[in-house]
């Protein structure tokens, strides 16, 4: 890994998933000298795993009015969608008291139009990214249906709605013959839906990143692998330390966007995140891509189910458990079941399990922009189950912040 020329400014941008390699990227394209450093290759940690859902209408956050009567079931329900390990709960308890109070009205709304806004136009900056990057068949625009089996399940999101409805996005509603015109797949135990037409999806999160990666590489951007355990900052100029990486480097702006792992990387410093790791699973069934033709969200388990170019990927849960601990399988065994018993044909087709780490705020905000007291500091973080969706305007925030609006190309 050999010194930075000398003029342009040089930038380490920690993490290359969805958020840091669309960061590397714009920043690469206008002009800086980028270092992207991952302990795996891009795109392998959290981003590999999403159902990719670019979700412009999902502004509601994940703490709403009413949440605190939900905790009881997040502590005792070990197959509830919000599930919060006993093991866990001593370590969690700042961040759940956060949480909590974040699910106050004034707050929903202040997260909701925070959301909303850096969701704004994503459709079109991921259309015209992926046909940018000469991968235009990963662009899936087909809408998404959410589904509810009763009138009972669709009051139980009787706040959510409206939240999407103040930010612009309608939904036409089906019946039973509606969902089976669009999804004739679907138990029929859903006579509910909700369908947001102008939504998409990206077939292979993973394959989006790495064509990412390459046009950065291509254009002149360095990518090193190795671990990041801290950050230094010494004459005005930060270094970090990783393993496999020369002591000595030094940048003129460092950009954290590890995800999960970022509080810790940034606490030494005396930058405090609220962030945990909003642990996320998924199962996929090889060769069941085509039972759906879009997003299908079944609203009431709080399940993701997207067709992807290797197979029928089921995603969802939330597990407030930590970075250390290993996989809970039941999580992700819950997410087959729940496919099998409402999709015809999966019965027989193989099926593979995933869990990642998505790094969550209390507020579901995620922390774009300077660190203050740090000159030089960047962060972008926090990003929850939405980083796919808010990643390009994350990386356009960075980049119009570090180096000024007016070297946008």
């Amino acid at each position: 890994m050999q010194a930075f020329p000398s003029g342009a400014p040089a930038v380490a941008v920690v993490g290359a998933g969805i958020v840091g390699t669309s960061i590397a990227l714009a920043l690469r394209r206008r002009g800086a000298e980028v270092l992207l450093v991952d302990r795996d290759e891009p795109g392998r940690g959290c981003s590999y795993g999403n159902s990719g859902a670019i979700s412009v209408s999902s502004v509601a956050p994940l703490a709403m009015p009413g949440v605190l009567a939900s905790v009881p079931g997040m502590l005792l329900d070990d197959e509830s969608p919000l599930y919060l390990p006993w093991r866990y709960l001593p370590r969690a308890l700042p961040w759940l008291a956060r949480f909590v109070a974040s699910a106050r009205p004034a707050a929903v709304q202040a997260a909701a139009a925070r959301l909303a806004a850096l969701q704004a136009g994503a459709l079109e900056a991921h259309e015209a990214m992926a046909r940018g990057l000469g991968v235009p068949e990963l662009f899936l625009r087909r809408g998404h249906l959410h589904l509810y089996p009763d009138e009972q399940a669709l009051a139980k999101d009787a706040t959510g709605w409206p939240l999407r409805e103040a930010a612009g996005f309608r939904a036409e509603r089906l019946d039973r013959a509606g969902i089976e015109a669009l999804e004739p797949a679907v138990s029929e135990r859903y006579r509910i839906g909700l369908f947001l037409a102008d939504h998409a999806t990206i077939l292979n999160p993973l394959r989006y990143v790495q064509a990412m990666a390459g046009a950065f590489a291509a254009g002149g951007g360095r990518i090193a692998r190795a671990d990041v355990s801290g950050l230094a900052q010494r004459q005005g100029r930060w270094q970090l330390r990783a393993a496999g990486a020369a002591d000595g480097r030094a940048f003129d702006h460092v950009v954290v966007a590890a995800g999960a792992w970022s509080r810790a990387l940034l606490a030494p410093l005396g930058v405090r995140l609220a962030l945990e790791s909003q642990r996320g699973y998924h199962a996929q069934f090889a060769g069941g891509r085509d039972l759906v033709s879009r997003t299908v969200v079944l609203a009431d388990r709080k399940v993701f189910v997207t067709p992807m170019e290797e197979g029928l990927r089921i995603g969802g849960t939330v597990e407030i458990g930590g970075l250390a601990a290993p996989p809970d399988e039941r999580r992700a065994a819950v997410l087959g079941r729940i496919a099998r018993e409402n999709f015809r044909g999966l019965q027989d087709l193989p099926m593979q399990t995933w869990m990642g780490h998505r790094p969550c705020m209390p507020d579901s905000v995620p922390v774009v922009g300077p660190a203050p007291g740090h000159p030089g500091l960047w962060l972008a973080t926090g990003h929850g189950h939405l980083g796919l969706t808010q990643s390009l305007a994350t990386a356009r925030q960075i980049a119009d912040g570090l180096l000024g609006a007016a070297a946008a190309s």
